[in-house]
């Protein structure tokens, strides 16, 4: 869990999502909570527990799922929607 690998979320509202970690804030007696950043410059922060290393540096060592990993906004997922038809 080292700053600027790649990490998937696999659990909680951002399950999914991949990122490049930028820090981890250490609570003790507490939960861990683990910030990253997307391809996109979104960040977010997420549980220690549902973060899943998937690659060193910003190259993941698995093929990414469609999208890369990036969730969009509700806006840009009904235009996409609305592209396809």
């Amino acid at each position: 869990f080292e700053a600027g690998n790649t990490a998937m979320i696999r659990g909680g509202n951002n399950m999914g999502r991949v990122g490049t970690i930028m820090h981890r804030e250490r609570h003790p007696g507490s939960f861990e909570i683990v910030h990253l950043k997307d391809a996109a410059g979104h960040t977010f922060a997420t549980r220690l527990q549902n973060v899943f290393v998937i690659g060193k540096g910003t190259k993941p060592w698995i093929s990414l799922p469609k999208g890369n990993g990036i969730k969009l906004s509700i806006v840009e997922d009904r235009a996409a929607k609305m592209a396809k038809k």
